[in-house]
């Protein structure tokens, strides 16, 4: 079982991120707005973020950023997700730091493809 940050402030949007994240045996963490992010990211080291890269208050990209410029949370993979028309977003999520980016709306199935394949990246051996 992975441990799992989800930081999105559309309550629909985290509530099936959790509910897909559970149902697959995760650990899920999951924040409104970005500050929570970033704290509860640097003090219980998930193995993955995903971020909204449009979000109020710190967006996901400094989250991103933050997490890849602090000990213990540099090298955790993140998936930054997106709205639909923004792909200026995807170009500088993966400038921040981001492992992967996807566009919203997303197949769950997509998602948690891209999920295990950034957790199976990330494991040592």
């Amino acid at each position: 079982m992975s441990t799992v940050l989800v930081a999105e402030d559309d309550l629909t949007i985290r509530d099936l991120l959790t509910f897909l994240l559970d149902t697959s045996g995760h650990h899920v963490l999951a924040c409104a707005d970005g500050g929570s992010a970033l704290g509860t990211a640097r003090r219980e080291h998930p193995d993955l973020a995903i971020l909204d890269v449009s979000r109020p208050g710190v967006n996901g990209i400094a989250v991103c950023r933050a997490l890849r410029g602090t000990a213990g949370t540099e090298r955790m993979p993140v998936l930054m997700l997106t709205s639909p028309g923004q792909w200026p977003d995807v170009s500088t999520g993966f400038d921040a730091g981001a492992d992967d980016c996807l566009v919203k709306p997303f197949e769950p199935s997509e998602l948690m493809n891209r999920i295990e394949t950034l957790l199976e990246q990330s494991r040592p051996g």
